[in-house]
């Protein structure tokens, strides 16, 4: 009996141990979100961008190549959190504007509720924009413990003000720090304190959904001196909100060493769409920019960073999409992901480098007329399907280091703008053809029959997007001059 009670307790201790190593190699997680990131508007992908400490995350850990998101931020943002494609949340034409009683459909979980049940910490930074019209749809209400940013899409980045009302907030609470720091600044000292006041014993995620770059085009003048061989100056001074921003993550990095946390952190960095070419962000050589669904607007500046990493510093070119994010999280956390999603579970492919295991994605589904972003779209395989208006900046934009506004190889639409109107379609093979220049709808119309088939399943699982009228209960005159939950 000694021997069998001996024997039972060393069992039991090897299983204490393996049980708590386990738990301590569940990782901190940093999700960073590039807010009308270009593709050409970072150091790993164009030299003359200053950003070396996106780069050095970059090259250190793993460059996502073929990373898609939505063609507007709040598709996105809700991918992220929710794992579900927009079309199926009524959330897949343009983004929620401050009047309008919408927000990420209150019956869908959240990344961060599920990372609560794997015991961590959460924390969101910046930029919200999944809806603010009752207070069950704002951050604390969906699973972070904190919250310190504003609600809205387009703030200014001194006076915290959107859309003629004033928006920003500690958790619940309507606050407006000093108007006479740059935003970057502020976020950075909201991020260093909740790193050093985080219980070491306890898992720690951070959602940090950056408002930089997004217009308006604001920068202090030190970083817009710092590309002055550019002639353009909004070009000039959305440079410098890159760097700015590059700034900020040297930020992060520093605060997660001096607190003994880097080393074991999972970063995460993606834009929510393309480079907004009217506001001088560049997705070149890639096809148009922000609002659209060419590759532009739709494949993102991506990459993963840490030492639970098996392989790094390499481009993988799987296939990964926005909803994928939020069960591969789930999984680097220790968790179970949801199983009914449209998000697939990538964590051991990023992980180890092996395939992907997401074959096809749909761009987008919109069905109102004319619609903003785009009106269907999908890829499988190499191939890639547009129907109908893919939108409004079709071409391909060069930087405007040398010139005063954008510019488009105008005479290389001819042709494709001539198939659109005659057949409403375009194919191209992004394997062969990542830019988009080759129009193969006419020459490979089996395929195009195969592809719009495919698109048309999913279009039956879509639901009416939710885009209602204004709505005047919201003007922030009726809360203090803030923009505030209450009014739905």
């Amino acid at each position: 009996m000694a021997k069998i009670h001996t024997l039972s307790v060393l069992c039991g201790t090897v299983l204490l141990l393996l049980f708590t190593a386990g738990e301590a190699k569940q990782p901190h997680i940093v999700f960073m979100v590039a807010d009308d990131y270009g593709w050409n508007d970072v150091g790993f992908h164009n030299p003359d961008m200053i950003t070396p400490n996106i780069d050095k995350l970059a090259y250190e850990g793993v460059i996502l190549n073929q990373s898609y998101v939505q063609p507007v931020c709040t598709p996105s943002r809700n991918s992220f959190m929710t794992g579900v494609y927009p079309f199926k949340a009524g959330l897949q034409h343009g983004v929620i504007l401050p009047q309008q009683a919408v927000c990420s459909p209150l019956n869908l979980t959240f990344l961060p509720q599920y990372l609560k049940k794997e015991g961590y910490a959460t924390h969101a930074i910046g930029k919200w924009h999944l809806g603010f019209c009752k207070l069950e749809c704002t951050p604390t209400y969906r699973g972070f413990d904190t919250f310190y940013g504003y609600y809205q899409g387009q703030e200014d980045y001194y006076n915290r003000t959107a859309a003629g009302g004033k928006d920003f907030r500690d958790n619940k609470d309507p606050i407006l720090p000093d108007t006479s720091k740059y935003s970057t600044y502020i976020f950075a000292e909201r991020a260093r304190k909740v790193i050093s006041q985080h219980d070491k014993n306890k898992p720690f995620y951070l959602y940090f959904p950056f408002q930089s770059v997004h217009a308006p085009i604001e920068v202090p003048k030190g970083y817009e001196d710092m590309y002055s061989n550019i002639k353009n100056e909004g070009r000039r001074k959305y440079c410098g909100m890159v760097t700015a921003m590059d700034d900020l993550v040297g930020n992060i990095t520093a605060a997660l060493k001096e607190n003994g946390m880097y080393d074991d952190t999972l970063f995460v960095f993606t834009a929510d769409n393309g480079g907004w070419t009217q506001f001088h962000g560049n997705n070149y050589p890639l096809r148009g920019g922000k609002i659209t669904i060419y590759e532009g607007g739709t494949r993102a500046t991506a990459f993963i960073n840490g030492k639970m990493l098996n392989k790094t510093g390499y481009t993988y070119n799987g296939m990964m999409h926005a909803v994928d994010w939020m069960p591969t999280i789930i999984s680097a956390a220790g968790g179970t992901p949801p199983e009914e999603i449209d998000g697939i579970d990538q964590w051991e492919s990023l992980r180890t480098g092996e395939p992907s295991k997401r074959t096809e994605f749909i761009y987008n589904l919109d069905d109102i007329n004319p619609p903003t972003q785009g009106h269907a779209a999908i890829r499988v395989g190499d191939y890639k399907l547009i129907e109908g208006f893919p939108g409004v900046y079709p071409g391909w934009y060069k930087p405007e280091t040398e010139t005063e506004s954008t510019n488009s190889e105008e005479e290389e639409l001819k042709d494709q703008e001539r198939n659109v109107r005659l057949l409403g379609r375009e194919l191209y093979n992004l394997k062969d053809d990542p830019y988009e220049r080759h129009d193969l709808s006419v020459s490979h119309v089996k395929i195009v029959e195969e592809l719009s088939r495919k698109m048309a399943e999913y279009h039956k699982q879509m639901v009416p997007a939710n885009y209602p009228q204004n709505s005047d209960t919201s003007n922030p005159k009726n809360f203090g001059g803030y923009w505030s939950p209450g009014w739905c």
